[in-house]
């Protein structure tokens, strides 16, 4: 197998993982069925921007699919598009926007590919109001190396359907996919600032105004005891008075350099928490943006990522009940002056949708901490991942590569009945990435 294939040194985007690789890259369709029988496991990537490592591992043949970056059918009448699955968000909201259509479901970053999105059943800020990607999948075509090639839908390999939105890429290789589209007429958004004196009135606040077309969530501070919580609430508003054309969303990938060591620290965090929010209370109120700023905050930003240095970041992204989160925080606040880790973001945003198998999905409140990657951090979150057991939260196994199968197995409800149906539908286990092998799924 080695002779035949190119091999490359892969990283999970937080920088916790790293193996040397081998891949090939199709760029036909036979391609994809003939390079899947240079190995007996497999993976598919896209622009590996998963922060966890699901699209490489050691001992699978990666197949990355950029060159599947291609528009295969669009109906704008019918409000729908079918898409190759290598097909970045930037080149693909570029062509819908000019015709006022779009997938509300649209995760953080421009480069990250559709194919991607799908498998980790993606959310973006609108995720309260919007929910995950799943709900704009119209229909799914899969390669799958024993079952060969498989149209998915509703109507069609129901149950593979389900599987595979949010499955992790374990079911085979996604190659295009039909979305359902929905209406933008605008693309400016009124930015209100609202300030919030605790982690109490911004869950008051983001309960109390989850409105259609409205995308809610917070910044909020952990950098001391004393002012646990407090921070801004941001509303992003389409601006139905905007007339002004639309402007393409950037197309050009940044990449920062890392520094051999981490520039974030208990000191570093504090002064920039102090500029961010000196600068927000010297700027109005309201103003208004563009839809890349919106949509995309770490474009202009990826040094915050660069910061932390060749040992990387951890992300905590948790699903908390609302009528649990009260007292998590209370614990949380507990452990967190015992251990004091440097807590480089904290945020908070409503979703909504219904949990199943793998997928980061439910009528719930999403939490997300990033930490830098130390002793201190990880013996922190060990604290909270038995707060998650206790209060029946579910953490991203995306976003957190430090995520034992212990943990997923007391968090995730349905992770074995996915594990069983995937056994039938794939009894040799074929596709095996990294995070697969970690949590035994």
């Amino acid at each position: 197998m080695k002779n035949n294939l190119e091999q490359k040194n892969f990283y999970s985007f937080d920088k916790n993982y790293s193996s040397n690789i081998f891949f090939k890259q199709p760029d036909k369709y036979r391609e994809i069925e003939k390079f899947s029988n240079l190995s007996e496991n497999i993976i598919t990537t896209g622009s590996n921007y998963s922060y966890s490592p699901a699209g490489f591992g050691e001992g699978s043949l990666s197949l990355l699919l950029k060159k599947f970056n291609r528009i295969l059918d669009f109906n704008s009448k019918k409000k729908e598009i079918t898409v190759e699955s290598g097909i970045n968000l930037s080149d693909f909201l570029n062509f819908l926007l000019k015709y006022d259509l779009w997938i509300p479901q649209i995760p953080g970053y421009p480069f990250i590919t559709l194919g991607g999105a799908v498998a980790a059943n993606s959310h973006g800020k609108s995720c309260g109001v919007h929910g995950t990607i799943r709900n704009s999948v119209k229909s799914i075509l899969l390669y799958h190396k024993k079952n060969g090639w498989l149209e998915l839908s509703n109507e069609k390999n129901k149950d593979i359907f389900d599987l595979t939105i949010g499955g992790l890429g374990l079911t085979g290789t996604i190659v295009n996919i039909t979305f359902k589209l929905s209406e933008i007429k605008q693309k400016k958004f009124n930015t209100i600032r609202e300030e919030v004196k605790s982690v109490k009135d911004c869950i008051s606040f983001i309960n109390d105004n989850n409105f259609d077309d409205t995308f809610i969530y917070s910044w909020n501070r952990a950098d001391n005891d004393k002012d646990f919580g407090k921070g801004f609430i941001f509303k992003n508003i389409l601006d139905k008075e905007s007339q002004t054309s639309f402007k393409e969303i950037s197309k050009n990938e940044k990449k920062s350099l890392l520094l051999p060591f981490s520039l974030w620290n208990r000191v570093s965090i504090k002064i920039a928490n102090f500029f961010f929010i000196y600068l927000n209370n010297l700027t109005k109120k309201k103003s208004k943006e563009e839809i890349e700023k919106v949509i995309f905050p770490f474009i202009g930003n990826e040094k915050y990522f660069s910061f932390f240095g060749k040992q990387g970041f951890i992300e905590s992204q948790l699903l908390i009940s609302k009528n649990r989160i009260d007292e998590f925080f209370e614990e949380f606040k507990k452990l967190y002056n015992h251990h004091r880790p440097v807590i480089t973001l904290f945020s908070i945003k409503n979703m909504s949708g219904s949990q199943k198998y793998l997928r980061f999905e439910d009528n719930k409140l999403c939490v997300t901490f990033d930490f830098i990657n130390n002793n201190l951090s990880r013996k922190f979150l060990e604290e909270v991942d038995r707060l998650c057991i206790k209060y029946q939260i579910l953490p991203s196994i995306i976003k957190d590569s430090r995520l034992n199968k212990n943990i997923f197995n007391k968090c995730y409800n349905e992770g074995q009945i996915f594990k069983e149906k995937l056994i039938n539908f794939d009894k040799d286990r074929v596709y095996k990435s990294e995070l697969s092998r970690r949590l035994d799924i």
